[in-house]
């Protein structure tokens, strides 16, 4: 059996942090399944590749001549993939997490076309739970996302609309006759969160700077339409764009602003070593459309 580049990231990742939480962390999943793949890793090459107690990890020297030799294998890869990105058919994949209104898709298209008219574009929902919008694993080649992603100095973004916090509510919730409701209304709410995967955008939405205590989270949401069928069911509250708020076509759920909250940031976003002319004019097309730019 031959071992996959993931596991090989999987291994980088730990060597450079000597630390499995942080490795998790920085890979984007748990704990546990990152010290199983470690385990089959080191039983395919039937050799420890770390030594590890409760208090430290360090590189064996088999790991430590692995090392170099994996990270020229994921180099290699990377360049592969990018290779084939140039050589495929013109397609640029655009990963969104949101509802796309803003008539972004038509006005993005048309001018793709008259701008690269070999390409067209491929539009693909990415769950919450993947903070990064589908650009980590490279199954899109840049996102519309709402901001924060990732601090690890991988993507560069452009922000093409600011947006106020509204909040979604069940229909008969006691607040929503009101015309807007002051956050310190809804901190003892129960409140619907991104997965815990999605990190610092989960905090976002769950306004945790503005917060004297944690959320009451009851349940998780990988998409805006689970979250309002969560709403609709009375489970709990939720934060959200007011694009979003405003474009909602239920009768049981209604949206309110909440005033003083700092307003989200809708971007596009693309990994900072794609300079492709694609994506520069997908950016530039997407600036254009929503920030009124000529």
């Amino acid at each position: 059996m031959d071992v996959h580049v993931r596991d090989l990231r999987y291994f980088v990742a730990i060597a450079e942090e000597l630390n499995f939480t942080r490795a998790a962390a920085r890979l984007f999943v748990s704990q546990p399944t990152l010290s199983k793949q470690i385990r089959a890793l080191e039983q395919h090459l039937r050799t420890a590749l770390f030594d590890r107690d409760r208090r430290s990890v360090v590189l064996t020297p088999a790991g430590h001549a692995l090392l170099p030799h994996a990270r020229h294998v994921i180099a290699r890869w990377e360049a592969a993939r990018q290779a084939v990105a140039a050589a495929r058919d013109t397609v640029l994949t655009v990963g969104f997490q949101t509802r796309i209104g803003r008539g972004l898709i038509p006005a993005v298209t048309a001018r793709m076309g008259a701008v690269l008219p070999d390409w067209r574009l491929r539009f693909r929902q990415v769950p919450w739970s993947d903070p990064s919008a589908g650009l980590a694993s490279g199954d899109v080649d840049v996102a519309v996302t709402w901001l924060p992603v990732p601090d690890t100095g991988e993507y560069d973004w452009k922000v093409v609309s600011t947006e106020e916090r509204w909040v979604a509510l069940p229909a008969d919730h006691p607040l929503a006759a009101r015309t807007a409701i002051p956050f310190a209304d809804l901190l003892h709410e129960p409140f619907l969160a991104h997965p815990a995967s999605a990190g610092a955008l989960r905090d976002f939405w769950l306004a945790a700077d503005d917060r004297p205590t944690p959320a009451r989270v009851v349940a998780e949401a990988e998409n805006p339409d689970e979250s309002f069928e969560l709403v609709a069911a009375g489970v709990g509250v939720v934060l959200v764009p007011a694009e979003n708020a405003e474009t909602s076509p239920r009768a049981d759920v209604v949206c309110r602003p909440v005033p003083g909250l700092a307003p989200s940031r809708l971007a596009v976003v693309w990994r900072t070593d794609d300079d492709r002319e694609a994506v520069r004019v997908f950016a530039d097309s997407c600036v254009r459309c929503l920030c009124g730019v000529p």
